[in-house]
């Protein structure tokens, strides 16, 4: 397979729920007005409680996707792990949603093992989003927000 440059985001469990205040994405439909209905079934479904990392779990997280990608020899032009989500930016050889699903597993596998193991029955949500970025400025324009914008939000998440 030839080689494709990827915007890819993820949520932990239970933080960005279908029907969800600040609109929601649903699959093969894109984005979605707020439901406040939906939500609340929604979160009286949830099989556990509602995960945020924390600091120490998101440098985890992000260390699991910079070795990832060395092993697999994918290019990381960016990862950030926020409270709520992660967000990669990555060029491979192999279909995005294999690399998001196999990023996730080695987040999730490192989480677990490390010092102050994440105690979380389930620790993202089903799927996640995955953009191909066709152009370098799209790849410009992600990095950026990856690295600058969800820090100027002057929020956690």
């Amino acid at each position: 397979m030839e080689t494709k440059r990827y915007f890819i985001t993820w949520t932990t469990y239970g933080t960005w729920l279908p029907g969800d205040a600040r609109g929601w994405r649903k699959k093969g439909r894109g984005y979605q007005l707020p439901k406040p209905l939906l939500e609340r079934w929604s979160r009286e479904q949830m099989k556990g409680d509602t995960v945020l990392l924390k600091p120490h779990d998101r440098v985890t997280a992000e260390d699991a996707c910079r070795k990832h990608c060395e092993h697999r020899g994918w290019h990381l032009f960016a990862v950030s792990a926020r409270s709520n989500h992660v967000h990669v930016v990555v060029a491979a050889d192999a279909a995005g949603v294999k690399v998001r699903d196999q990023l996730k597993a080695n987040c999730t596998a490192n989480l677990r093992t490390q010092d102050q193991p994440l105690q979380a029955e389930r620790t993202w949500t089903r799927g996640g989003d995955v953009d191909i970025l066709d152009t370098d400025e799209d790849v410009e324009a992600c990095v950026l927000y990856v690295t600058e914008a969800q820090d100027r939000k002057g929020e956690d998440a």
